[in-house]
């Protein structure tokens, strides 16, 4: 039977999640799996901990395709790294346990830290399809410079805080509307809860596969954010008369400079990204438990409570 590969994402920034680190990576090898570390995890860990280096690495033996699953000790933006790190042919599923504060994207929380370890073993979970984006940059004369990809979000935003950038908006090949902005926010459903939400973007629950456009501090009298649908082309680009650069970041992580004449160009990809799930959740609990939204008085509906 060929080694079961289970990458660990964890920082060594908190003692309560390297505790946790170990006691997964002990979990693990008990059950007779192999703990995988990423190389600037594990030698972050090991600074901390020496028992840490003996744990293999991702890139040495284990290339990101042999591995069966990723589990996640902290919140959403370690999610999200732990995503890139799993990204390839046959991308793992990520399991979240929270050790953040509000961690929207975590499966549980790190009292159920064990029982989540133990479910892995016994492959007692659902996969759950995540819609991500395709992202590229082209410069003036059309050719592609940078490509990259994202979960949450793909963000045009002004690179000098004294200045706004004025973009055109594109969609489908055809031009909707100039504007003076801060920046542009593209959105999937995972990240409708993130930047979007800040932005005064609409949340769109994950089962509803669509694109949300949002402008940053727009400057024109058609700045309301927009819903496309998920197969839409999504153009931003920096207008010539722009005097300043702009910036692209996706999912915060990854960032390219974005001269006047530059095009930003969304669309789907064909690759999701892939979330383990333990417990069938509805994401109106999910709001409510993350947001703390008053729900008080609520009686329940004669549908719902004979459902």
């Amino acid at each position: 039977m060929s080694e079961r590969n289970i990458l660990v994402v964890a920082h060594a920034g908190r003692e309560e999640t390297v505790s946790a680190a170990r006691r997964v990576i002990q979990l693990l090898r008990a059950a007779g799996a192999r703990p995988v570390l990423a190389p600037d995890d594990c030698a972050e860990l090991a600074a901390v901990d020496g028992a840490f280096a003996d744990v293999d690495q991702l890139g040495d033996r284990i290339h990101v395709d042999d591995l069966e699953l990723a589990i996640v000790l902290g919140g959403d933006g370690t999610i999200l790294r732990a995503a890139e790190l799993v990204r390839g042919t046959n991308s793992a599923p990520v399991l979240g346990i929270n050790m953040g504060h509000v961690g929207f994207l975590a499966e549980i929380e790190r009292d159920a830290m064990d029982e989540a370890v133990h479910r892995v073993i016994a492959r007692d979970y659902d996969v759950e399809e995540r819609l991500a984006l395709a992202v590229r940059v082209k410069d003036a004369s059309g050719a592609v410079v940078f490509e990259t990809w994202a979960l949450n979000e793909a963000t045009v935003e002004k690179a000098s805080r004294e200045r706004m950038i004025e973009v055109v908006v594109e969609i489908d090949g055809r031009p909707l509307s100039s504007y003076g902005c801060d920046g542009m926010v593209i959105s999937t459903p995972t990240g409708s809860t993130a930047y979007n939400f800040s932005a005064g973007g609409p949340v769109i629950w994950p089962g509803v596969e669509a694109i949300a456009v949002v402008p940053l501090s727009a400057h024109a009298l058609f700045a309301r954010p927009l819903v496309v649908s998920p197969d839409a082309s999504v153009a931003i680009e920096m207008l010539d008369r722009t005097d300043c650069t702009g910036i692209l970041w996706c999912d915060g992580r990854r960032s390219h400079e974005l001269p006047p004449g530059a095009r930003v160009v969304v669309r789907r990809s064909s690759r999701p990204v892939r979330l383990a799930r333990l417990h069938p959740a509805e994401f109106t609990d999910r709001l409510v438990r993350k947001f703390q939204l008053p729900v008080a008085g609520w009686r329940g509906s004669r549908e719902a409570t004979q459902a």
